[in-house]
Parts: C-alpha cells; sequence; structure tokens
C-alpha cells in the first residue's frame, strides 16, 4: 500500500447526518409536545387519531421531521468528511432540549404552571 491509499479516509457525512438527523427529531418531538400542552389550538391541530389525542400528530411530525432532515442532510454531506466532536456536541445539545421539553416538571415551569 502506498502513503496515499492509506491517508484516504472514507467520507462520514452520511453517519453525520443520521445522528443529527435523529437529534433533530427527538428535540421536534419535545417542542411539539411542549406545543401541544400549552396552546389548545395547536393540541387540536395535532389531535390526528381520537384515542391517543395530540401525540399522535407530535410523534408524526417528529418523525417526519426526522427523515426530512436524514433526506437533506445525507445528500448535503454524501462526500463530505465533517468533526464528528462537533456532531456530537450539536446532537447532545438537542437531545438534552428534547428531552427536557417532554419532562413535566420542565414543561410545568415553561408554562408557569
Amino acid at each position: 500500500m502506498t502513503t496515499e491509499q492509506v491517508a484516504q479516509v472514507p467520507p462520514n457525512g452520511g453517519a453525520a447526518a443520521a445522528v443529527i438527523s435523529a437529534a433533530i427529531g427527538i428535540c421536534t418531538l419535545g417542542i411539539l409536545a411542549l406545543a401541544g400542552d400549552a396552546v389548545p389550538a395547536v393540541a387540536r391541530a395535532l389531535n390526528l387519531w381520537n384515542p391517543t389525542g395530540p401525540l399522535s400528530g407530535v410523534t408524526g411530525l417528529a418523525m417526519l421531521a426526522w427523515l426530512a432532515a436524514w433526506f437533506a442532510l445525507a445528500r448535503l454531506w454524501a462526500a463530505r468528511n465533517l468533526d464528528f466532536r462537533r456532531i456530537n456536541i450539536i446532537s447532545l445539545l438537542l437531545i438534552i432540549a428534547g428531552a427536557l421539553l417532554t419532562f413535566p416538571p420542565a414543561m410545568d415551569l415553561l408554562q408557569g404552571k
């Protein structure tokens, strides 16, 4: 093997797109859960199936956000090598935000309850 062959690293853009799009989906879930809980009009709009209430729209739209982000970022970053440390930090922050927004005490605090 030559040094040129050893130095070539396959692009990691597809993996980075998968990681950060999952975090975007989680954060979207948290934002929509809070909006559905705080605003009655949003709750009615998110109620796609009565037995589950607004949760049906929250999860459905969060999944769409995840898939749309994954599709767009995978196409954008397919041939690129990205700094995975930065991707992981951004993803971790988005995941923490999404988790906090679905945590009832945090939701109540944000709504002033």
